[in-house]
């Protein structure tokens, strides 16, 4: 995300003095809400939906992730990138490749 970006949320929650309420615990749920939301998207179709809905709700989750980051005092690169690095383990390439099982069905067959 663009610091130009992270600045313009901080300042929306600052400006309204909501730093309050916003707590691990209550952004969580923000984000679980939002989630939601987002999925509701897509409720009765894979194709057809309301991009423009879409974006608004998916914009709804990354803010409220941004301001979990902000509390937490957590960088999304390290984070991101050590979480990618358990996935490249537990999903190697040669045999995770054009696949959807899970990382444990994934396992050597005798």
């Amino acid at each position: 995300m663009k610091q130009e970006t992270i600045e313009r949320i901080r300042k929306f929650v600052s400006d309204r003095e909501w730093e309050p309420y916003h707590t691990p615990s209550n952004l969580a749920k923000s984000i679980s809400i939002e989630a939601n939301e987002l999925l509701e998207c897509f409720q009765w179709s894979d194709t057809e939906y309301d991009i423009e809905h879409v974006k608004e709700e998916l914009a709804d989750v990354m803010v409220y992730c941004r301001n979990l980051l902000d509390e937490l005092g957590l960088d999304e690169d390290e984070i991101i990138n050590a979480k990618m690095d358990q996935n490249e383990a537990k999903y190697p390439v040669e045999k995770a490749r054009g696949s959807a099982k899970k990382y444990y069905e994934l396992k050597e067959t005798p």
